[in-house]
């Protein structure tokens, strides 16, 4: 189990660099991971930002909703919809991503890999 003594946390940018409800790429060691900011809760997320289905870069491109009482991301490709939670791809399980810790200090965005 990871510890908060244990975690790497990695600052990737500003919090006010990423605007209201939309995703930046960030490599983090070498793992590309898609950060959301969500605008109206003012919570980030942060998941892989390779589509599995593609293999392409492109889920922090994808379009912010919901689906009942998840907060999703829309592949921009195959408008596969992932948890920004958990990572689950809910239209097919067997092409879900890791969801990474994400937290603000000092305004700064940093993200933990799972």
């Amino acid at each position: 189990m990871t510890t908060e003594t244990t975690t790497r946390w990695t600052a990737v940018c500003e919090a006010a660099d990423i605007l209201p409800d939309t995703g930046v790429c960030a490599l983090v060691d070498g793992v590309h991971v898609a950060i959301f900011h969500l605008g109206l809760a003012d919570q980030f997320f942060a998941i892989d930002n390779v589509d599995p289905k593609s293999q392409a870069s492109v889920l922090s491109r994808g379009l912010l909703g919901s689906l009942g009482d998840r907060i999703v991301v829309a592949s921009p490709l195959y408008k596969n919809h992932f948890d920004l939670r958990t990572g689950e791809c809910i239209e097919s399980p067997e092409y879900s991503v890791r969801a990474h810790a994400v937290r603000i200090e000092q305004g700064s965005v940093q993200v933990a890999l799972a």
